[in-house]
């Protein structure tokens, strides 16, 4: 993509789409148009609004897609500065990462983990399970506001850690290095409309079909996996006809579905047994750690590891590794472009 047709800092406050075309006008003024429009910004996209705004009012948007998103933690973050005390902090010694999670003991709704990185730093993460009327309350309030940072600090500061409390941590930290965001999750089932569709993982505010918990570390993967699919279809177009498009998205929703459903299960299993603190939650996590078998979580990575779609419009990455890999619907303009081209020959 030539670097001019890049831009940044663009809001867009209308969409219009019809049989040929689809046009987007931004805050500033500018408009622009095109053939196909991909949305990927965000959680809340404005993209994702328009579009299900004018399916809802055609009445083909499923009332599923109409709904809340589910609230189910909060979650604050931090690094720290660069840490010298190395007799304190005997994990920096070495370059290895070095991870602890703590659980909470019953009737506490918080888990906290900390996990070193590069130049001295450790990194910590704080989980508050939300529930039903809380989630409601803290999403919906002033709970935003560096004065409820403060608040949320004040209950965890005297957690501990392998380095002592949690509040040394966070003292370590500067402020500008200490967020805190609501862990959303959601499968959308309507993933285009018109010449208009919808990729990647918006509960980090990079994509919109499908929203994952952060558990699995599966969400930037998901929006990459996305955008090959999807260039994959895009490729296979005979031509741009709203016909063929829809039929492109089509194909793209299919291929993706049972993988991103899987994710998305995976997901809200692993935040069960990470963070949960209800007594079902408990439960799951005690039978995964006394008593699955290594040889069932074993087979559930290869499963997810032998996914890895690849672009079919150029010559495959031939496998390496040790474990199966899924098949892949294969391209059929660029499988016609290899004949020909061997005919010529």
């Amino acid at each position: 993509i030539p670097a001019a047709r890049i831009h940044f800092n663009k809001r867009a406050i209308t969409l219009v789409q019809d049989e040929h075309q689809v046009w987007v006008t931004f805050s500033d003024g500018s408009k622009i148009s095109g053939d196909i429009l991909v949305g990927a910004d965000g959680a809340y996209s404005s993209i994702r609004q328009f579009i299900y705004k004018d399916a809802l009012e055609k009445g083909i948007l499923p009332k599923v897609d109409t709904e809340n998103l589910s609230q189910g933690f909060i979650t604050m973050v931090g690094t720290t500065d660069p840490l010298w005390n190395l007799e304190k902090y005997h994990d920096l010694k070495d370059d290895h990462t070095h991870f602890a999670q703590m659980i909470g003991k019953k009737g506490t709704p918080y888990t906290w983990s900390t996990f070193t990185v590069p130049d001295r730093k450790i990194c910590w993460s704080v989980q508050l399970q939300l529930g039903n009327k809380s989630a409601e309350q803290m999403f919906h309030n002033s709970e935003w506001t560096p004065e409820a940072n403060e608040r949320m600090i004040q209950d965890i500061y005297d957690f501990k850690t392998p380095y002592g409390i949690l509040g040394e941590l966070i003292d370590a930290t500067p402020k500008d290095r200490i967020s805190k965001v609501a862990l959303e999750d959601k499968l959308f089932t309507t993933w285009h409309h018109g010449r208009c569709v919808l990729i990647g993982d918006g509960r980090l505010q990079q994509a919109l079909k499908a929203l994952l918990l952060p558990s699995a570390g599966q969400g930037a993967v998901n929006a990459l996996q996305d955008a090959v699919i999807l260039a994959n279809c895009l490729y296979d177009l005979p031509s741009l006809s709203t016909q063929d498009i829809t039929a492109a998205f089509k194909d793209y929703h299919e291929q993706r579905l049972p993988f991103v459903t899987y994710q998305f299960n995976a997901s809200k299993t692993q935040a069960k047994i990470l963070f949960g603190q209800g007594l079902f939650d408990r439960i799951i996590r005690h039978v995964a750690f006394h008593y699955l078998p290594q040889s069932l979580t074993m087979r559930e990575v290869y499963k997810a590891a032998a996914y890895r779609p690849q672009a079919t419009f150029i010559p495959l990455v031939e496998k390496r590794g040790l474990c199966d890999v899924a098949p892949q619907k294969p391209s059929k303009r660029y499988t016609e472009e290899q004949e020909a081209a061997v005919k010529n020959v």
